[in-house]
């Protein structure tokens, strides 16, 4: 006879975890396969568990060159787990159920609504469906762009042309940054012709599906967007544009002085709209100065928004905190925004994700620090960066990723995995451990400030 424990449904947040761990291990197996390494010697343990990790968590941080040590079945394999990662195991596993049952059964509908952050079950056959469309459309149309655009400028061949579009695509889609170039996009830095495709997938991608399928319901309608979508939407714009111009501030003496007007300009708006996940780079990351290292922690850890391929604290959680303070500040009795007062259990929600995401970038901080101080030159800043970059899942680097020993390579590793599904299961085990006690305590008001 079993226990009645033993019975009980695992949670959706535990399920998530399993699976982007179980696709991890298989991406790590297959990439370990001398089939995988332009050595034909396999192995590698580390550099494959690293590299399956920041695909799966569409991070882009490599301790190898992509394009070098891999073969191509190590790039295709590598794709795919970049695909997976971004599209959504339950997603696809949905998919797949429907295509078989035209019903999808409520636990399955959970675990969807838990990984895409749908606004209820009744909208996650319809969120589903959108994530299918969204990513085949727009992957499909970013590589036939860069594709024409390779062939035309750059004298590639159509295979060649073609896998490079591919791959660049799905990557910045999936807010990946995983380049199969020496010098991952630099060569780039003045075409607007390769630049705006992978800054339109990059951002498209990362407004969150909740909001893209929100914007296609209501378009064409006068009808109000919610308040989620509202925040995102002007979040992300005032993060890419003052992004851009922050950065056009900081490094017009530094990076960007060797360019010319149009490459100044591209340069800088892609480095905003890259530090948003994104992890690709078009300047040299490890000649910025110390302000534009900031500008970029600040950038990497807030991220893009909820429920999309982009990582970080989320546009809508920083928004919802920066409202509360002005709120506070202004005297207000509650949080209000366009009409609206926020529910409190989101305030709440929001300054537990801040508090815990920026205890790990601490900690994981000092561990690290010690363990780079043999490297010769090794600055705090650029330890901080890594730090942040992985646990953002942004994939940018200084360079410091490749020289770290095996316990920091496998810090980040950890820090890449908890900032892919760490925050979304928190956020659904805040949401679900929600209640209501029949009594209040006595209330009493310590000092503050």
């Amino acid at each position: 006879m079993s226990h009645p424990s033993s019975s009980r449904p695992l949670q959706p947040s535990t399920v998530l975890v399993l699976l982007f761990a179980a696709a991890i291990g298989v991406g790590s197996a297959l990439l370990a396969l001398p089939l995988a390494q332009t050595s034909g010697q396999g192995g590698g343990w580390l550099t494959a568990l690293f590299t399956a990790t920041s695909a799966v968590c569409v991070t882009g941080l490599a301790v190898v060159d992509t394009g070098t040590h891999w073969t191509l079945f190590g790039q295709a394999v590598i794709l795919g787990l970049i695909q997976i990662g971004g599209f959504g195991l339950m997603t696809a596993a949905s998919l797949l159920g429907m295509l078989v049952n035209s019903q999808l059964r409520v636990r399955a509908r959970l675990l969807l609504q838990a990984e895409n952050r749908a606004l209820s079950l009744g909208d996650v056959r319809s969120v589903a469906k959108l994530v299918l469309v969204i990513t085949v459309t727009i992957e499909a149309l970013a590589a036939l762009w860069l594709m024409l655009r390779f062939m035309q400028a750059y004298g590639m061949g159509w295979r060649e042309a073609a896998w490079q579009g591919l791959f660049h695509a799905v990557s910045a889609f999936n807010n990946a940054g995983f380049s199969t170039l020496p010098d991952n996009l630099m060569r780039f830095v003045s075409d607007g012709w390769v630049l705006s495709p992978l800054m339109g997938a990059i951002v498209i991608g990362g407004l969150g599906f909740p909001v893209l399928h929100e914007l296609l319901l209501r378009r064409g309608q006068r009808a109000r967007l919610s308040l989620h979508s509202q925040l995102t939407l002007m979040a992300s714009t005032v993060l890419l544009l003052g992004g851009a111009a922050a950065f056009t501030w900081s490094e017009w003496r530094g990076v960007l002085a060797p360019l010319d007007a149009a490459g100044r300009f591209w340069g800088a708006l892609f480095a905003s709209v890259s530090a948003r996940t994104a992890g690709f780079n078009s300047l040299d990351v490890a000649a910025f100065n110390t302000e534009t290292l900031v500008l970029h922690y600040l950038l990497m850890f807030v991220g893009g928004g909820s429920a999309g391929t982009a990582g970080g604290l989320k546009v809508t959680t920083a928004a919802v905190l920066l409202l509360a303070v002005w709120c506070e500040v202004r005297g207000y009795r509650d949080v209000e925004f366009a009409g609206r007062r926020l529910n409190e259990a989101a305030l709440r929600q929001a300054l537990t994700v801040l508090v815990l995401c920026s205890a790990v970038v601490g900690l994981s901080t000092l561990v690290l620090v010690p363990l780079v101080q043999h490297l010769p030159g090794v600055r705090f800043e650029a330890v901080l960066f890594e730090v942040v970059s992985a646990f953002a899942t942004v994939g940018l680097s200084t360079g410091l990723t490749p020289q770290l020993p095996p316990a920091g390579q496998l810090l980040l590793v950890t820090l890449m995995f908890l900032g892919r599904v760490g925050i979304v299961t928190l956020a659904v085990a805040l949401a679900q451990q929600s209640s209501r006690r029949p009594y209040r305590f006595p209330e009493e008001k310590p000092l503050v400030g």
